[in-house]
Parts: C-alpha cells; sequence; structure tokens
C-alpha cells in the first residue's frame, strides 16, 4: 500500500521547534491537504516527506518502509512546487521527459509516456514550446506532467496554484481534482487557501504553530470544528465569534450578551455551566435574517450589504465586534437594506470554552 506514515514527526533549527510531534496517517489513493496560516509548518512538513528537509525526531514510513534516513530520489514521491521549477532551456517534452531521462529509460518508452502525459493534461500543442512561451496555467500542467510522467507511490504539492490569478485557480483546481480520480494516486497537497482544502480534500488537516489542530473530512471541520482557531480558519467568511454568559432560559440553557440571548441546545455539559463565561460560534450561512419581533431574535447594526449575485453578505457590527450574515437575494432584494435582526436555530451555535478554545462536548451536527 503507497500509504504515508508520520509517527512523532519533530522538525527543530538548533534549540527551535517548528514541528512538534505530529501523527498523521495517509491512506492509499487518499487527497489529504494540509492547511493553515503561513508559518503553521506545513510546508516543512511536507519537504520532510520529500527528503528536502531532515527529519529532527520520529518515524516517517511510505509504503510501509521507513524513510528518515533515504535519499530524495529513493523515495518514489514526485513533488510540484509553487514556481512550477522548470528548465528554461528546454521544451515542454524535454522538461516533462527529464527524470525518466536521469533514470536512463528508454527512447521509446519515453516517447510513450510524454505522449500520454501530454493528452492527459491537454499539452499535446505545446511539446514544442519553451516555457517562456506558456501561461502560468500551462506552466503548471507541465510541472505536474513531470511529477506524473515517473508514476510515484506519492504525490506532493505545495502551494501549486498561488501564482496563479483567481480564474485559473478555479480551472486548476478542477483539473487537479480531476487528475486525482484518474490517477487514483495517494496524494499530500498543501495550502494556506481554506476554499482550496475544502474543495480538494478527502481529509484536511488543520495546522496551527507545528501542531495539527484538527484531522477530519471538510464538512466534518465545517460542521463541527474542535475549536476556535479551526472555526475561525475554515469557512468563507469565517464563522463569527461571540462572547456570551451561559445563563437558566425558560427551555434551556441560554448565552446572554449585552442584554440579549440566544438559546443553546441542551447540552450535558451546559447542565452546570450556569454563570460560565462561553464564545458563540456562528457561521455566516446559519443564521436567518429576522423581523421586529421575531421569537429569539437578536439586534445588530448593519453596516453594509455586499451583494454578490444569487446571494449577499451583510456585514454588521455585534457588540462592537464584526458579524457577518450570508444570506439568498433571490426573492429579498427588497428587504435587504432593511435587515437590523437575525435568529439562529440552537442546534446551530457551536460553544466553546473561552479559556481554552475548545468546543464543548457533546456537539456534533450531522451533515
Amino acid at each position: 500500500m503507497s500509504g504515508v506514515r508520520l509517527e512523532g514527526i519533530v522538525k527543530a533549527y538548533g534549540a527551535v521547534q517548528v514541528v512538534h510531534g505530529i501523527d498523521l496517517e495517509v491512506q492509499e489513493k487518499e487527497f489529504v491537504v494540509l492547511v493553515g496560516p503561513s508559518g503553521c509548518g506545513k510546508s516543512t512538513t511536507l519537504r520532510m516527506i520529500a527528503g528536502l528537509e531532515e527529519i529532527s525526531d520520529g518515524d516517517l514510513t511510505i509504503d510501509g518502509r521507513n524513510v528518515n534516513r533515504v535519499a530524495p530520489k529513493d523515495r518514489d514521491v514526485a513533488m510540484v512546487f509553487q514556481n512550477y521549477a522548470l528548465y528554461p532551456h528546454l521544451n515542454v517534452a524535454d522538461n516533462i521527459a527529464f527524470g525518466l531521462r536521469i533514470r536512463k529509460e528508454s527512447k521509446e518508452h519515453i516517447a510513450e509516456s510524454v505522449e500520454e502525459v501530454g493528452n492527459i493534461l491537454g499539452l499535446t500543442p505545446y511539446l514544442e514550446r519553451r516555457p517562456a512561451d506558456l501561461s502560468g496555467g500551462q506552466r503548471q500542467r507541465v510541472a505536474m506532467g513531470r511529477a506524473i510522467v515517473r508514476r510515484p507511490k506519492v504525490f506532493l504539492f505545495d502551494e501549486p496554484l498561488s501564482n496563479l490569478d483567481a480564474k485559473l485557480r478555479t480551472q486548476m483546481r478542477a483539473e487537479i481534482k480531476r487528475l486525482h480520480k484518474r490517477l487514483g494516486a495517494t496524494s499530500i497537497y498543501v495550502t494556506h487557501d481554506q476554499v482550496e482544502a475544502m474543495t480538494l480534500a478527502d481529509r484536511i488537516v488543520v495546522m496551527h504553530d507545528g501542531r495539527i489542530e484538527q484531522i477530519g473530512t471538510p464538512m466534518e471541520l465545517f460542521l463541527n470544528p474542535a475549536n476556535t482557531f479551526v472555526a475561525s480558519f475554515l469557512g468563507s467568511p469565517p464563522m463569527n465569534m461571540v462572547k456570551a454568559t451561559i445563563v437558566a432560559g425558560d427551555t434551556g440553557p441560554v448565552g446572554e450578551f449585552g442584554g440579549q440571548r440566544i438559546p443553546l441546545q441542551q447540552l450535558p455539559s451546559l447542565q452546570n455551566a450556569v454563570g460560565t463565561q462561553v464564545t458563540l460560534g456562528i457561521r455566516p450561512e446559519f443564521v436567518s435574517v429576522a423581523d421586529q419581533g421575531a421569537a429569539g431574535r437578536v439586534d445588530i447594526d448593519v453596516d453594509l450589504v455586499e451583494t454578490l449575485g444569487s446571494e449577499a453578505l451583510i456585514h454588521a457590527n455585534l457588540l462592537g465586534e464584526p458579524f457577518v450574515i450570508r444570506t439568498d437575494t433571490v426573492g429579498q432584494m427588497d428587504i435587504l437594506d432593511g435587515i437590523s435582526g437575525f435568529t439562529i436555530a440552537p442546534h446551530l451555535v457551536r460553544v466553546f470554552d473561552s479559556e481554552t478554545g475548545q468546543a464543548l462536548p457533546g456537539q456534533v451536527l450531522e451533515q
């Protein structure tokens, strides 16, 4: 099986530790995305898998073999870089074939492999061109072609789309997803773009300060974030955070803030929590705009309505903090400018410990 296992992986530069003993298992044919802010250790982790960074401690196995001391060229992995890393003096065909020539493959095998990859990636018309004559998206396809042609056990992607414009990024995301389904290869992909992570991944690994915060499918992490960092990082716009105090309501626990209240689900962890300070997490997509007098309504001060075609973002203020609502425009364009409040179902409110940032136990929102 062409899986990858990281056990207690540490990376230190002298006394400074940048990756803190992470554990991760990537299954054969799985597409896993490492995501997090700049400096969180995701690219360093990828480079350790590739063999471009030495592992300070822990064990790394690929296809069941420990590769801690194995040279990059002998790990049977292929890496696609952010800056394409193409040879400017070689044409597309020769760039794709470079690795095969180094391995002294036969001319017939090289020609067949380049033709096959050219067809897969739509590069056949450009095989005689040099990188300078290609667009950014075409260059990235060449970089992927050079990786594919080797038929490695594991594909590694280090922010491959960050140099492309928004339209090209969207196109290339779709191409990478189709390519993964076609090849069925084990893939590990690094990005700081949570949209890329949500659209590409079978599972997402959220990293922060050299540690793994949470691992799960895109929807698992979106619906059930383990802490405020994951909740704020995944989602566009991110989850709204509201500081509140737990009080007893007529039908159960309530989050109270600034004289307003939001009913909460009946969690065992809230039964004896009256007076406890918490953070309420509210997804912009889960909010319903509400008229005056609606039961459970929360008042907000709207600053701006940003219309995006079929939907709109309502930028508001709640207790001096930004609060965003995502709503449909169809059938309600005439009321958007008059919005001054919202409601949300109790089971859609995520409750976090205000000190640790961890989600209170017992909250599971089904997909």
